[in-house]
């Protein structure tokens, strides 16, 4: 009996002792290698390793140094200067299970498709960490990267686990396209939902800091959103990049602040824009609100051939659509200011009085072609309850028929400036004056027009003018159906004899001033020329008495003398 036990307390010296020979094996640079092919030849990973260091001190913890870790024939998941995992008593009945395990000095490769790792922590933590995650929802690419996670249990789909808390730094992240510098944020996973306590970080040069939450329908809701001295630039039109800041399928701003942003893009341009925006949802390119607001200023907002300066804008939102409280700013050095409604069933733009003051605006050359194209679909109509402009200077350049007219004010009342997405005068009545104007190189003094508009008729109950020792005085009328007739009667008083000759009419002969009267209809259809609809007569007498009767047929004109 003495036999058997002095040979059982020898077998578990030499187990003692073969242990403890493994033991300081494997933390050679030999049994570390040779632990890592093991593990490669047995498994679907392919391991490396450096160095497995532990000590006594602290006995709960294993460390392993120069890790190299993925799956065979694939990008490692895991490569990390160091990786230190912290046991305790629940590896006794689940292996894979660390009380801690943390990362360290290295990159650590994401994919949310690849199958999850078979271990698991009460807490994951990042020290210093490349993250890398260039597919599924959320591209992401960050650098010296500091974060906690807890617990951490990956499942296929879910690289962090289903429900857990985390906080995360970064130096530099870029998600989904978007770089960011300085980053911090914290918050918490349940399944596809999504909590965000607090995020900041600096973004285009500015600084961000806010509150969200993220349902598992994918949709999102912005508690607070703040961002100052933003400088962001873009390669997109405005209304490109606007679709790409709100391309999640559903979001709800509660509130979001701008504050001092310059932002450019294809053809648009933002320079010290304030905006506050409250209790705003936007889904699919469209937007709703129950009780929703914008306020906004900027020093210019720029957006294709529109300049505008010093623009200030306050508006409430709502099922019933937009209420245009306040709306000013400087266009071309003048100044504008109105207020209104939009109204979201009928895409009615109704605005109450319409400013428009110190104008210097040249008209665009395609000005009438654009005011033939059809308006958007959300916005079908324009109505004007009162509209006043004075000391403006409206300049057209066309070499067919260019115009300039100085210090034009212009009164109106209960007008439709749109109708069926197409501009017009549709209804209402408007005054201009002018002091000074030029017509195709005929300059005239204090040009004036009164026009009254029904749905059918466009009346112009006076339009008169003084040119040279003269004064020209008409009236018409306009049909606004598709056709366009008109009736035009014109009557000069001591007028120059080739008045009408740079608008068209032939070269009369006769000399001096005459008085004369033209009658003429036509139709200004605009797929149409002007030109061979064209009737009427014009009879003219000089201060000699010589007369000229001349009729216009389709165009041509002939002419019959009188003594």
């Amino acid at each position: 009996m003495k036999f058997i036990g002095k040979l059982l307390i020898s077998l578990l010296l030499i187990l003692l002792l073969l242990i403890v020979l493994i033991y300081m094996l494997l933390q050679t640079t030999w049994g570390a290698g040779w632990l890592g092919r093991q593990l490669t030849r047995h498994s679907g990973y392919q391991v490396s390793l450096g160095n497995i260091n532990h000590r006594w001190t602290q006995f709960s913890e294993i460390q392993l140094d120069n890790v190299n870790l993925g799956k065979k024939g694939a990008l490692p998941t895991l490569v990390a200067k160091r990786v230190v995992a912290e046991l305790g008593t629940q590896q006794l009945t689940d292996p894979w299970h660390v009380n801690r395990l943390q990362l360290q000095d290295g990159t650590l490769n994401l994919d949310p498709a690849a199958p999850a790792w078979p271990l698991q922590a009460d807490t994951l933590q990042l020290n210093g960490m490349a993250v890398h995650a260039p597919h599924g929802e959320w591209r992401l690419n960050g650098q010296n990267v500091n974060a906690g996670i807890s617990p951490w249990r990956p499942q296929a789909g879910y690289p962090l686990g289903r429900q857990a808390r985390f906080q995360l730094s970064a130096r530099s992240l870029t998600l989904n396209g978007v770089p960011a510098q300085n980053v911090l944020v914290q918050g918490e996973i349940n399944n596809q939902a999504l909590t965000l306590d607090n995020l900041g970080a600096d973004l285009y040069q500015g600084e961000l800091t806010g509150t969200a939450r993220r349902a598992t329908d994918g949709s999102w809701q912005v508690d607070s959103l703040w961002m100052s001295n933003v400088r962001l630039q873009s390669d997109k039109t405005l209304h490109d990049f606007l679709r790409q800041v709100f391309s999640v399928p559903k979001i709800t701003l509660r509130r979001a602040d701008l504050i001092d942003a310059r932002m450019e893009g294809r053809n648009w341009a933002f320079n010290d824009l304030d905006l506050t925006l409250r209790d705003m949802t936007f889904q699919d390119g469209d937007w709703s609100a129950q009780d929703g607001s914008l306020s906004f200023n900027a020093s210019d907002l720029i957006n294709g051939g529109v300049h505008l300066t010093d623009t200030l804008a306050n508006m409430t939102f709502s099922p019933q659509g937009v209420e245009i409280r306040q709306f000013s700013g400087r266009w071309e050095l003048g100044l504008l200011r109105t207020s209104g409604r939009w109204r979201r069933q009928e895409h009615r733009l109704a605005l109450d009085e319409l400013m428009i003051a110190g104008l210097e605006y040249t008209l665009p050359a395609n000005w009438r072609a654009s005011w033939l194209q059809s308006l958007p679909p959300w916005l079908a109509s324009v109505s004007v309850e009162r509209l006043s402009a004075n000391r403006n200077l409206i300049i057209d350049i066309t070499p067919a028929f260019p115009f300039q007219i100085t210090a034009l004010d212009v009164t109106g009342r209960q007008l439709v400036l749109a109708r069926d997405h197409q501009w017009g005068v549709w209804s209402g009545s408007m005054t201009l004056n002018g002091s000074d104007a030029t017509f195709n190189k005929t300059d005239v003094r204090q040009p004036s027009l009164t026009l009254d508009a029904t749905g059918d008729t466009l009346n112009i109950s006076e339009l008169s003018a003084f040119t040279g020792e003269g004064l020209l005085e008409a009236t018409a009328a306009v049909s606004q159906r598709p056709a366009r007739d008109f009736t035009l009667s014109l009557n000069g008083r001591a007028v120059a004899a080739n008045v009408l000759h740079n608008w068209g009419w032939p070269t009369l002969p006769l000399t001096g001033n005459v008085n004369l009267k033209l009658q003429l209809r036509g139709q200004m259809t605009a797929a149409a020329p002007l030109k061979p609809s064209l009737n009427g007569t014009l009879q003219a007498q000089n201060t000699t008495g010589q007369t000229l009767n001349q009729t216009l047929r389709h165009g041509d004109v002939t002419a019959t003398p009188e003594p």
